[in-house]
């Protein structure tokens, strides 16, 4: 019986997403932005490169103590523009009980732009 909550997928759809690892690089407020934010910028290595980013984060993190922090994140979502930036990747976290957002981070080294599967 298909569970009427969550909606079904194939390993296709699922591959179709572009999720890697990177390390932020730089972390800055965003006060431009509609909801309290920081802006990222995460390396992910190689042929990547750095890519900017948006994150509504400011309950969990301050923007210095992300420096170095490895995060995941959707690469291959179109660019959205938030206020004056356009954010390129979606860094990935889940809501505590409240809704603040925690990332998602490995919890050994990853080498940059590693792949999710």
């Amino acid at each position: 019986m298909p569970d009427p909550i969550l909606p079904k997928i194939t390993f296709d759809d699922f591959s179709k997403v572009d999720i890697r690892v990177g390390t932020i690089v730089a972390a800055e407020s965003f006060p431009e932005a509609r909801k309290p934010s920081i802006k990222l910028t995460i390396d992910f290595g190689g042929e990547i490169g750095a890519r900017r980013s948006s994150a509504q984060l400011v309950k969990h993190y301050q923007p210095e103590q992300l420096i170095g922090k490895q995060v995941a994140a959707v690469l291959n979502f179109p660019p959205r523009q938030i206020g004056p930036m356009m954010s390129e990747v979606l860094t990935l976290g889940f809501p505590d009980e409240e809704g603040g957002v925690v990332l998602f981070s490995p919890d050994l080294k990853i080498p940059n732009g590693g792949k999710l599967f």
